[in-house]
């Protein structure tokens, strides 16, 4: 019997031509004195902890069975290309991406409009949107890696490109469901 219990999450994000950039936070140095921000030209001063309290029990990290990232986008060159920064963002931390691919035929949606509203209805034009997917699978994650690699990605999400995660998460079983009995 397996000892824990799969849950999927989905998140998705978009990020539209019209959208800003967010700033990065400022950086700290943590040191056996506390959190230290260096400032510009000034020497760094250590100030002793004033707490010395023992830490509380020790939270366990949460287990990720499988990642899936599915990207959307108009442009190929760009979803190749952000599809290479996501496979070697994972490679500098240590992630195993599974598998990483393209569909063959963009989804196409066609939209047909008459020229002029009133009359010549002959008279018609076509419009077509593609939209281009890419895949990457990624196994056997930590919380926190998982939480750093996502939005190191997200913040780098080109304009026009739809980023959607599926998250399988490993918990303990609940208490209330017990196994089959033989």
């Amino acid at each position: 019997m397996i000892d824990c219990l799969h849950i999927v999450c989905n998140i998705n994000i978009t990020r539209s031509l019209g959208c800003l950039r967010s700033v990065p936070l400022r950086s700290t140095i943590n040191t056996k004195y506390g959190n230290l921000r260096p400032l510009s030209g000034a020497p760094i001063v250590p100030q002793p902890k004033m707490d010395t309290a023992p830490p509380a029990a020790v939270e366990l990290d949460k287990l990720i069975k499988r990642v899936e990232l599915e990207m959307r986008g108009i442009d190929p060159a760009v979803l190749l290309s952000y599809s290479w920064f996501c496979v070697a963002a994972a490679s500098h931390l240590g992630i195993e991406v599974t598998k990483n691919w393209a569909l063959r035929k963009a989804e196409k949606e066609r939209h047909t409009l008459l020229r002029c509203v009133h009359i010549y209805k002959k008279h018609r034009v076509q419009y077509e949107i593609r939209t281009y997917f890419r895949f990457i699978h990624l196994q056997r994650l930590t919380g926190s890696t998982s939480d750093t690699y996502l939005e190191y990605i997200e913040r780098n999400l080109p304009e026009g490109c739809a980023l959607k995660i599926t998250k399988v998460e490993c918990t303990k079983m609940p208490d209330h469901i017990t196994p089959p009995e033989n």
